[in-house]
């Protein structure tokens, strides 16, 4: 057999064999993901409080949530694609992405009037906070009813 033919045999039986792992999911998490916003003792928190970037996916994704920062209040829309819709009280709205990783909550925002440069992905870690919120940096969450 020529060079070409044993390369060519080598990468089919490769694509055979890894053919039989499709449904191996190395990047997934394996446990279903709830249906319901789960309650704050019912999340992999850790001892700190800290959660998940699976736990905060959840969550926050298709649905609003109310926040409170040092400087400004609003809502924010977390789309299941990573995108969200900000609303800054008394400021206008703008878009964003998001996306969550180790315990925090990542977040950029395109520019708008009252952020003419908008804000580039920052990352801030994501706790449960008391009274059923959460802590994203110094901002308090709570679900918008």
């Amino acid at each position: 057999m020529s060079h070409a033919s044993l390369k060519f045999v080598a990468l089919l039986t490769a694509a055979v064999a890894l053919s039989g792992c499709t449904n191996f999911s190395l990047f997934k998490d394996n446990d279903a993901e709830p249906t319901q916003l789960p309650e704050q003792n019912q999340l992999g928190a850790s001892p700190t409080g800290a959660l998940s970037a699976g736990d905060i996916t959840t969550l926050l994704s298709g649905k609003s949530w109310k926040w409170q920062g040092p400087n400004n209040s609003g809502t924010t829309l977390f789309a299941a694609d990573g995108t969200s819709l900000v609303e800054v009280d008394g400021k206008g709205t703008t878009t964003g992405k998001w996306t969550a990783k180790d315990g925090q909550l990542c977040e950029s925002v395109a520019p708008a009037p009252f952020i003419p440069n908008g804000s580039p992905m920052q990352c801030r870690p994501m706790s449960t906070g008391s009274g059923g919120g959460y802590q994203v940096g110094t901002a308090t969450f709570t679900l918008s009813s």
